[in-house]
């Protein structure tokens, strides 16, 4: 037995951190909720699954039968041959977990679809192990939100940093693509020039203030020439010298892995870390018993 916040636990931290718990049991089904937490909440989803499963029964139904599957990372639902994964409920989601006293074969847990974001009770009847299957959930909230606290500001910060870097990167890759494309253009603008010019007994000599792109050579004591090329466009003006220092090569900022803005952090993986640190917040309640996200609090 192992003893968390004046609490009793039934298997050791590594078995959750490391490994998992199995378990096996019957699944009553799920259906929908208004409240992520409540006595009377899981109380009416149970009556509604099994009066659901009473009426599949007398139509020779039977109950299916699942794997559990209990780690800091979630609770897995399994068909228990195939090993095909049901259902993935991750612990920062589930916000209620009781097994019921009157009928010591069925548990339930409330948990937050992660794609339509609704409140979904979970139901199962397990004969021999409802209550401990209950605690190892508990449990495994516990060691999960702890992990959070522990390495969370360190593995946050680090994520933030790796996102920011990935977007960079796919800035300068947009950035190299177009540029390859107006590399292009010219390469392409160059050919049609060459096909069209006459013989070379008719060919007018070069005039020698044009370099080969018809672009006045660059001379660091030369003023801009106001003199039009012989396409007709005015040579790019030399950028100011204030502007090279801000500007790499390409004409953007040159990179620094040690300054990224907050607006640099992908919108996905932001909400991803918002949405675990309010699940967390929000607590596991376990037999009346609240884990909040502050070990500290005395409320807990």
């Amino acid at each position: 037995k192992y003893k968390s916040f004046n609490k009793t636990w039934m298997h050791t931290p590594e078995a959750l951190s490391k490994h998992f718990i199995p378990y096996n049991a019957k699944f009553l089904g799920s259906t929908e909720v208004e409240q992520p937490k409540g006595t009377e909440v899981v109380r009416d989803a149970v009556r509604k699954l099994k009066f659901a499963r009473h009426i599949k029964k007398s139509e020779g139904q039977k109950i299916p039968k699942v794997e559990l599957q209990i780690s800091i990372y979630g609770v897995k639902i399994l068909e228990p041959k195939t090993k095909e994964v049901q259902h993935n409920c991750q612990l920062h989601r589930i916000s209620f977990c009781a097994d019921d006293k009157t009928d010591k074969r069925i548990f339930t847990f409330i948990c937050k679809d992660s794609e339509s974001n609704k409140h979904l009770c979970y139901v199962f009847d397990s004969e021999k192990c409802a209550e401990e299957i209950t605690l190892t959930i508990g449990q495994a909230f516990d060691l999960a939100y702890r992990k959070f606290l522990e390495s969370g500001g360190k593995d946050v910060e680090t994520r933030k940093q790796i996102a920011g870097l990935q977007k960079r990167i796919q800035d300068l890759e947009t950035e190299n693509m177009e540029l390859k494309n107006k590399v292009q253009d010219l390469e392409n603008q160059l050919r049609i020039t060459q096909v069209s010019t006459p013989p070379v007994g008719s060919m007018t000599p070069k005039s020698p203030s044009t370099d080969i792109f018809d672009m006045i050579p660059f001379s660091p004591t030369s003023h801009q020439s106001s003199i039009p090329t012989r396409n007709g466009t005015q040579p790019p003006p030399v950028p100011s010298r204030s502007s090279e220092i801000k500007r790499d090569l390409f004409g953007a900022e040159p990179f620094d892995p040690f300054n990224c803005g907050a607006a640099d952090f992908p919108p996905d993986i932001q909400s991803k870390l918002d949405e675990m640190q309010e699940g967390f917040k929000m607590g596991l309640t376990l037999e009346g018993t609240v884990f909040c996200l502050d070990p500290l609090d005395s409320r807990c």
